[in-house]
C-alpha cells in the first residue's frame, strides 16, 4: 500500500491507495461546488451545480486536487510511506497520470458529441439544467487534464514520510475499527472533512 502526500506551496495533495487499494488523489480543500460563474444563464448554473456536488465525493475530490494542481507553477514535492524505491513510485505515479490524461481526453471528446444534443431540451419548458450540467462537468475536465499536464511539465521530487505506516497496516488488516481510527487521525491532521467519503465507504 502507497500513501503519496503532495505539497503544493502551504496546501496538501494526497496520492493514496482507498479501502479497495484503488489510488486516489485530493487535496486537503473541503469539497466545494465550481467556482466558475456563467451570469447569462445563472439559474441554469446554479441548478447545475448543485447537480454536479451529487457526484461521488471521490470524484469531485480527484477533479479538484486536479484543478488546483493546474495553478501552480514550480516542481512539485511528493511525500510517501517509504514502502517502494523513488524509481517504482515514480512509475506508479507517471502512469496514474497517464491513465487519468487518457480517460479525460475520452471524456471530453463525448461530452462534445453530447453537447448538441442537450442543447436541443432548451426547447421544452423550464432551464436546461441537463445542458447546464454537461457544459460544467465539460469545464471541469478541461480543467483537469490541464492539471494533469501542468504536472507532467513541471516534475515532481519524491521524498518518504513514515507517519502513514499507520493506514497501510490497518487497511491490509481489514480492521474496520483501525481503519477508522486512523482516518480520524488524518482528518484531525491535514483537515480534512471528507476523508471518509474519499478513502473509506
Amino acid at each position: 500500500m502507497i500513501l503519496l502526500v503532495i505539497k503544493f506551496y502551504d496546501m496538501d495533495f494526497f496520492f493514496i491507495r482507498d479501502f479497495e487499494h484503488k489510488y486516489r488523489f485530493f487535496t486537503s480543500d473541503p469539497i466545494h461546488p465550481i467556482e466558475k460563474e456563467f451570469s447569462r444563464l445563472k439559474k441554469i448554473w446554479v441548478a447545475a451545480k448543485q447537480k454536479l456536488m451529487l457526484l461521488p465525493k471521490k470524484t469531485l475530490a480527484q477533479e479538484q486536487a486536479f484543478e488546483k494542481a493546474s495553478k501552480q507553477d514550480q516542481e512539485i514535492n511528493i511525500l510517501h510511506a517509504g514502502c517502494l524505491d523513488e524509481k517504482k513510485i515514480k512509475k506508479r505515479f507517471y502512469y496514474f497520470l497517464q491513465k487519468q490524461r487518457t480517460k479525460h481526453i475520452f471524456l471530453l471528446a463525448g461530452e462534445t458529441l453530447l453537447l448538441p444534443i442537450s442543447g436541443l431540451m432548451a426547447l421544452l419548458p423550464g432551464p436546461n439544467v441537463f445542458f447546464g450540467v454537461l457544459a460544467l462537468i465539460m469545464y471541469t475536465h478541461w480543467q483537469s487534464l490541464r492539471g494533469i499536464n501542468k504536472i507532467l511539465k513541471l516534475g515532481y521530487v519524491f521524498s518518504p514520510a513514515a507517519y502513514f505506516s499507520e493506514w497501510e497496516k490497518a487497511i491490509y488488516a481489514e480492521i474496520d475499527l483501525n481503519l477508522d481510527n486512523t482516518l480520524e487521525k488524518i482528518k484531525e491532521e491535514y483537515n480534512i472533512k471528507n476523508i471518509k467519503k474519499i478513502l473509506w465507504k
